[in-house]
């Protein structure tokens, strides 16, 4: 059976009063690993670039296992010296990587104007060896135009003296290093990732904005930041820019290289909405909860009818606590514990609302 997911969850918070749109990717579970990916980032299609064709005697190359630090279930991305390739098609690389692309929701696409947040986790092995070459992690990378063939952003280790992390930019066909440290830091580590990107040219008032800050999950010391407030990230002739996570490395050096597995889990894309809740057009239309707060039963009014044709109620961390169905007007919370939570009404694709609920 395929396993249950929070596909799309929309979440207010009241510090900067803009609804945010978010799609969070958590490993739940051994099994069906491809599937979970596949329905989050393009459900009905395949995100999911490996080098299974060329070592299908290892079975799937990405895969789900618990993780005592972080106490949960996390993505084990994992690559060979040899056997494994670019999917059957170049053989001077490999990659094992996950992405969205043109078959993915709109809401996971990156287009000019709009300001993006991915977050992530990942773990780095103690004994992690990076090619000389490139050892990507993390692109944001255009499709369409002059420069698609070259990611935009990178995150890559390349081997040194010491070994670095570096943070990686083309504004058009070649790359620069914007930033890099020591890679010894993130060895053996989990780190938290948020890099937020406004896709937009470098002229004002329409400049692109860029930052990503790199932090150790055990005491949240950050390791990595980078800002920069004027910056070109739109292409030329771009029809949308795509996110990709994982391991793609030069063979060239194959020698440097050892079998690796590199950890990763909670990714989420968060689209950052432009509406306030104290906009006055939103605020006619909006959906009123009552009681509020609430203990065994809420009731929903809505100011326009049929305003929504689906629900979702979130806790205060963005887990799916209740999914009702069929949608009705009136809702059982009985077995809420006391605290806040969000109610996101849909309209199709679209969220119309975001209304905080107070169970007692």
């Amino acid at each position: 059976m395929m396993k249950s997911i929070l596909v799309f969850c929309s979440v207010l918070f009241f510090q900067v009063q803009d609804i945010y749109s978010q799609v969070v990717l958590n490993a739940d579970g051994p099994g069906n690993t491809y599937e979970l990916i596949n329905s989050v980032l393009a459900p009905g299609f395949d995100v999911v670039e490996d080098p299974d064709c060329s070592h299908t005697a290892f079975g799937r190359h990405i895969d789900e296992v618990f993780d005592a630090e972080l106490n949960t279930n996390v993505f084990r991305f994992q690559i060979h010296v040899t056997l494994d390739n670019d999917r059957c098609i170049n053989f001077d690389r490999q990659r094992n990587e996950i992405k969205t692309y043109d078959k993915s929701p709109d809401n996971l696409k990156g287009v000019e104007g709009e300001t993006v947040v991915y977050k992530w986790k990942f773990k780095l092995d103690a004994g992690f060896q990076s090619s000389p070459n490139f050892t990507h992690i993390h692109q944001l990378k255009t499709v369409g135009g002059l420069y698609e063939s070259i990611p935009m952003y990178t995150l890559t280790a390349r081997k040194g003296t010491p070994d670095k992390l570096e943070l990686r930019y083309a504004e058009t066909a070649s790359q620069s290093t914007l930033q890099q440290t020591d890679l010894t830091p993130f060895k053996g580590a989990w780190v938290e990732v948020t890099e937020t990107i406004k896709y937009g040219t470098n002229a004002s008032p329409d400049s692109g904005t860029f930052s990503i800050v790199i932090k150790r999950v055990s005491d949240m010391v950050t390791l990595f930041s980078y800002t920069n407030n004027a910056i070109k990230n739109w292409q030329t002739d771009a029809d949308f820019v795509r996110p990709k996570w994982g391991i793609y490395r030069s063979l060239l050096n194959s020698a440097d290289l050892r079998d690796e597995q590199v950890l990763f889990a909670n990714f989420s894309i968060e689209e950052m909405g432009t509406l306030s809740v104290n906009d006055t057009n939103f605020n006619k239309n909006r959906i009123k909860i009552v009681p509020n707060p609430a203990s065994n039963q809420i009731s929903i009014i809505e100011a326009t009818p049929k305003s929504f044709n689906s629900i979702n109620i979130y806790d205060n961390l963005g887990r799916l606590m209740i999914q009702p169905r069929p949608i009705s007007k009136t809702i059982d919370i009985s077995n809420l514990n006391s605290g806040i939570y969000f109610i996101a009404f849909k309209k199709d694709l679209y969220t119309v609302d975001v209304e905080r609920l107070i169970v007692k």
